[in-house]
Order: C-alpha cells, then structure tokens, then sequence
C-alpha cells in the first residue's frame, strides 16, 4: 500500500490573508506547496490529504485540483476549533488553533495507512521524501515511527528566529528526546536558543532538528486523541496552550511504547518564516529549476 502525505495547511489564511494570494515562488507559479507534492509524488506517495479550515475550503479546492487531477488522490479534512474535544468547551478567550497534534488528529477518518507529515510553507527537498517514503513502504510498524533530522545550520532564517524541534538521537540512530525551541536564531557567528527568562544557549551547526517532516503509523491517531484529552484537562484552559506533535512523540518513546528512527539528511530547508524570506525562496528554487532537479512548470 503507497504511504499517504498529510499537509498541515489549516493555518494558511491567517498568515496569508487570503489564500488566493498564497505566494508564488516558482518560475511558472508554483507554491512551496506545489513542490511538496511534486516531490512526494515521484517519491511513491500515493494520496495528498490537507488538513485546513472549512471556511477555505472551496479557494484550496479551486487552487490545487485543476493540478492535481489524475496525477494523485486527494482528500480534504478540517481542523475546527471543536473537533475531538468530547465535550470540553472551548475557552471563550481561545482564539489560536490546538496545535499541530490536534491538525495531525483532525485526520483520523481519513488516513489508514502509514503516513508523512509536513507543513504546508516548508520547503523539504527531493531527498526527504525519498528516505520517508522508503521508511514507511519498508520499516514503519506500530511500534516504529520516524522524523527527518535537517541539519540546524541548514534551517536558520537570516531574518529572525525561528521554532526547532532540537534532537538528540541515541547510539542506533533513534531519537532519544526532542525539544521544541521557540526562539532559535543567529548570534554572530553562533547558533543560540533563548528560554522565556532570556538565558541564551548555543547549539552546535550540525545539530540534528526536527522541521515537522513526521513518518507515522496509522495507530498513532489512537494514541494522540488520549493524549489530548490529558492536554485539555492539564492546560486546555490556557488560551495559547497547543498540542504540538513533539508531546505525542514524547510520550511515546518515554513510555516505551517503540523507537523513532531519524532520517538524516543534508538538504536545505527553505520557507517564509518572514516576508524578508521570499527573495532568497525563490532565487533557491530558481536554481533547483536551473539545475534540473524540477522543470520550469511542475504541472505541464
């Protein structure tokens, strides 16, 4: 059975504004998200499921089916400010999604296969799909998941900082733990994370990092709606609290429950963390198209 995409999309309009002014990188128009698929497609995948908002739905429709159509499935879930809380009221001050766990979860009806997370604004590279693609065809198992580890100094915008989920894998090549870093940036010529108190501390350039590219079995959707009815009753009713993937991943290797193996790779991460980063978006994948790795229109 060919591995599923999951693209978390959800949150477009709000850094957008509208989606059809979603920014065109590409030489003939294309998104970043445009290159995701491209790239999962000849890598196996076998079906694109976007997670976003119902009240977007028909704009994405009219954006991506025309390209899509009978090159891959498609299906289209929503992430909804109620969804999966069995009863618990949303706050009234709430206004901030559940977190990229809740989006992932969001998914459960329509996934039943081994499958890949990405964000929709990341740019990821040919060989990450590959390797994730390989992984879940061939080593995915209930009891084993994966991540793709960019190296940190492949992942850091010249324009501020920026989230990382920072990992520390063991001596197989599994993740030991992960630590999401809200505030990673340049500090000359150092790498630093800032805590909310202000201390500053340097992570080595090499340092393997997670940017949201997950390898799950499908019974990961169990394990994450338990997860976060004990998030709701822990810290459902603080208004930026979320539900981020790293809490399931977390949980799942502390308690034992299998391993995570870390897919390296030593691609270059690029995406529009700021407004400063499109010039330098698009001049990369001008020179991607320059090289032959894509063709000037994706879709021809």
């Amino acid at each position: 059975m060919q591995p599923t995409l999951l693209i978390l999309a959800a949150g477009m309009a709000s850094r957008y504004g509208s989606l059809k002014q979603i920014q065109q990188f590409g030489p003939s128009g294309e998104t970043i998200i445009d290159y995701s698929i491209y790239d999962a497609i000849r890598a196996g995948f076998g079906k694109i499921v976007f997670i976003i908002r119902k009240d977007f739905e028909a704009e994405f429709r009219e954006i991506f089916e025309p390209k899509l159509k009978g090159r891959v499935q498609t299906d289209y879930v929503y992430q909804e400010m109620d969804a999966f809380l069995d009863g618990y009221p949303v706050p009234a001050d709430r206004t901030k999604p559940w977190g990229t766990a809740h989006a992932v979860l969001c998914a459960k009806n329509a996934i039943n296969e081994p499958f890949a997370v990405i964000n929709a604004d990341d740019f990821y590279g040919r060989d990450s799909f590959e390797k994730m693609a390989k992984f879940l065809e061939n080593s995915c198992k209930p009891d084993v998941y994966s991540v793709v580890g960019y190296q940190l100094n492949k992942t850091i915008s010249e324009h501020g900082s920026v989230s990382r989920g920072v990992c520390a894998a063991d001596s197989n090549g599994n993740l030991a733990e992960i630590n999401e870093r809200t505030k990673v940036y340049k500090d000359g010529d150092k790498i630093v994370y800032e805590n909310a108190d202000g201390s500053k501390h340097e992570l080595a350039p090499e340092t393997p990092v997670s940017m949201n590219f997950w390898g799950f079995h499908q019974n990961v959707f169990e394990k994450s709606q338990k997860l976060f009815k004990e998030f709701l009753e822990k810290d459902g009713d603080k208004p930026k609290s979320e539900f981020f993937i790293p809490i399931v991943v977390d949980n799942f290797i502390k308690n034992k429950l299998g391993v995570v193996n870390v897919l390296p790779t030593g691609a270059q991460w690029f995406g529009v963390t700021y407004k400063e980063d499109a010039p330098g978006v698009q001049a990369s994948l001008s020179a991607l198209v320059e090289s032959g790795e894509y063709p000037t229109n994706l879709w021809k």
